[in-house]
């Protein structure tokens, strides 16, 4: 069995009589959120170093906008504000700018600028300030102290919500309070803990994803075919989104939010759709084990120092979120039964699959790979995930000695099949021309 998440949208039913709980609640958090980030850049400023969330927490657990959402919930503001700011530490892209305040601004009906102190932000309650009523649908959401006639009181939101027919809400986890602007109006995210049957495996084969920023994915299977998965639709979106976010007038404002999230959301459906289409060609091929280059340390060089690869090629390495993406695949692989294994890239890049030579000009150009010793010429990427479905620093594995060459094929190394992205219809081959829009 396999434990998953499930997050299931729902509409309030009785808005009209919590949306001003929940307008105060929202408010709560973006106030939490701003003390917690004056907080932090103060810290930036005397020491050179960014507090964590334990550290926000100890330090603001007895601050009175603490105090205005459930424990776990203010808990929970601190997280997400320690991981942006982590984010953007360890960014080497100098467009980067620290989180901003939750704050909006607006114009009144003379054209006057208007700043509104704080938007709504979403609230998120995890299982201790939750109760669930399975049979009415319906949640019970503790109020912070703040919002209490009473600091101690029991004191709830009782929130209705009804979800599309045929979906059920049980084993409920977390439960966020999400504010839809073009709506005007509030939105429950409830998050659920399924248990769902896992296969036995497709098969005994192996497959190796080489990942990469020109081409994103590289996948060798060991029925000597091979896929490869360009990322010109995440290079195109990491160009034009920080451009027109450099363009806001406020980095925290409501457009620039809403530009994040769009980037976001269109970066997560690639990730999602990318493995999905994988996953299933493994299945088609019998794979039984899928091997990863384990990417780590990959934007440094063998001195520990970071490596230059240009301009535009940092900006794409900055961007590079291979970890989420693996993430992804290993859980849709393991729907299917299929392991994910993170292995090695040592000398992948630069060792002939064939005939196991090892030397890095034998990389002529970032598309080809040509072998001195065994003449074989084909896509290095290829390549690359070939020795990574081989596994050729594994020692115990005899697949990867040199004298595997022999009579393989080389024609699916040199020419792999391409699949292209479309929003409309997710990933294609490149050699049809197909219009997935209506």
């Amino acid at each position: 069995m396999l434990g998953v998440h499930r997050t299931r949208r729902a509409k309030i039913r009785n808005h009209s009589q919590v949306a001003e709980s929940l307008d105060r609640h929202g408010w709560s958090a973006s106030k939490l959120w701003n003390v917690a980030n004056y907080h932090s850049r103060e810290v930036w400023e005397e020491t050179g170093e960014i507090p964590n969330h334990e550290e926000l927490k100890d330090e603001l657990k007895e601050h009175d906008k603490y105090r205005g959402l459930h424990s776990q919930s203010s808990q929970r503001v601190l997280e997400e504000l320690a991981e942006a700011f982590n984010s953007w530490y360890s960014s080497d892209d100098n467009r980067d700018n620290p989180p901003g305040y939750r704050k909006e601004n607006y114009d009144d009906d003379q054209g006057r600028r208007v700043h509104e102190e704080h938007p709504r932000s979403t609230v998120t309650w995890k299982q201790n300030g939750i109760r669930h009523d399975t049979k009415n649908n319906r949640v019970r959401l503790s109020k912070g102290a703040n919002h209490k006639e009473h600091p101690r009181a029991r004191e709830y939101i009782l929130v209705e919500y009804e979800t599309r027919p045929g979906v059920t809400v049980e084993d409920l986890q977390q439960v966020r309070a999400v504010y839809d602007q073009a709506k005007g109006r509030w939105e429950l995210h409830l998050v659920c803990k399924d248990e769902i049957e896992t296969p036995d495996a497709p098969g005994n084969e192996t497959a190796g994803i080489d990942l990469g920023i020109s081409n994103f994915a590289a996948v060798a299977y060991s029925s000597e075919d091979a896929n490869l998965y360009p990322g010109n639709r995440l290079k195109q979106d990491g160009y034009y989104f920080p451009k027109e976010i450099a363009k806001c007038d406020d980095s925290g404002g409501e457009q620039a939010t809403r530009l994040h999230a769009k980037w976001s959301e269109r970066r997560t459906h690639f990730f999602h759709a990318l493995a999905k289409h994988i996953v299933e060609r493994c299945v088609e091929k019998n794979v039984g084990r899928i091997n990863v280059g384990d990417l780590e340390g990959v934007r440094e060089d063998e001195n520990g120092e970071s490596k230059n690869w240009g301009r535009h090629g940092n900006l794409d390495l900055h961007g590079w979120t291979f970890d989420r993406f693996t993430n992804i695949l290993e859980y849709k692989a393991k729907v299917e039964g299929i392991e994910v294994v993170e292995v090695s890239e040592r000398d992948t890049s630069k060792t002939c699959c064939i005939c196991g030579k090892e030397d890095e000009s034998q990389r002529v150009e970032r598309g080809l790979y040509v072998c001195e010793s065994c003449d074989a010429a084909f896509n290095a990427d290829v390549n690359g995930a070939e020795n990574i479905r081989l596994d050729i620093n594994d020692e115990s594995n005899s697949e990867s000695s040199p004298s595997l060459g022999g009579d393989r094929s080389t024609g699916w190394l040199a020419q792999p099949g391409v699949y292209l992205y479309d929003l409309s219809c997710g990933f294609q081959p490149q050699r049809e021309v197909v219009d997935c829009k209506p």
